[in-house]
């Protein structure tokens, strides 16, 4: 199971977006897929209409109990483990002398699914420290911006401190806005630098939507500029893949 986490230590920057149209665009090729909503604002539980179900905390999380929690949505080979507002004090709980603390605990999964996509808090704690741990990919969104470019740079260095490879994070800008001249010039200046993929997300009202929808664009807007984008992606991340 190929393990991808979708990451940004900045919010606003599109991540749950991605996360869930990346994980429609995995389920619809056949892949057994499962987006795992690490975050406990809970948005992307909350676009797929998923509940938790029963008991479901950190504690249980923590223990590898996932299998009876998992969701399947309404779309086939598409599965969701969803968030619980316990996860907002993962870290607390987490074994701070251990790296791969998570890996075992999504390990318990590895044999039901092809991709497991990670939607994460934006944050740079313990708990990322994990996720980066446990990814085969992490990819971060990044908006054509100052602060958003600043914030990919930390998170290089936080690579670099916890001693991570630094080959399995890629970024890709997301919510272009063509009309922007701020955001031509940053991806003129930075998309050539070998982090970024190069695909990006545009800014479009399809996206923004999905929160009263609550479907991937591809099955609301098939064919439209935002789902192509989203599927155009997702095989840049797919070509990537640690198992060939």
């Amino acid at each position: 199971m190929e393990i991808i986490a979708i990451y940004s230590s900045k919010g606003g920057v599109g991540k749950t977006a991605a996360s869930v149209n990346l994980s429609y665009a995995s389920s619809r090729r056949g892949k057994r897929t499962i987006l795992c909503d690490m975050d406990p604002q809970g948005a992307a539980s909350y676009y797929f209409n998923v509940k938790t179900k029963g008991k479901y905390n950190k504690k249980r999380f923590l223990k590898g109990k996932l299998q009876k929690y998992v969701s399947q949505t309404d779309y086939p080979c598409l599965d969701l483990l969803p968030t619980h507002f316990s996860f907002r004090n993962l870290d607390l709980d987490l074994d701070r002398d251990s790296n791969g603390q998570l890996k075992d605990i999504f390990a318990k999964l590895e044999d039901s699914y092809d991709y497991m996509i990670l939607d994460c808090p934006p944050n740079m704690t313990l708990l990322s420290k994990n996720i980066i741990m446990a990814a085969d990919q992490v990819i971060s969104p990044v908006t054509p911006s100052t602060l958003s470019i600043l914030s990919l740079a930390q998170l290089v260095k936080f690579f670099d401190k916890i001693k991570a490879d630094r080959k399995k994070h890629h970024a890709f800008f997301s919510m272009v806005e063509k009309r922007k001249k701020m955001h031509q010039d940053t991806l003129a200046r930075f998309r050539k630098k070998k982090i970024f993929l190069k695909t990006s997300i545009p800014y479009l009202a399809e996206v923004e939507k999905m929160g009263i929808t609550r479907q991937p664009v591809a099955v609301t807007w098939s064919g439209s500029p935002a789902s192509q984008a989203y599927d155009k992606l997702w095989m840049e991340i797919w070509k990537n893949r640690s198992v060939k």
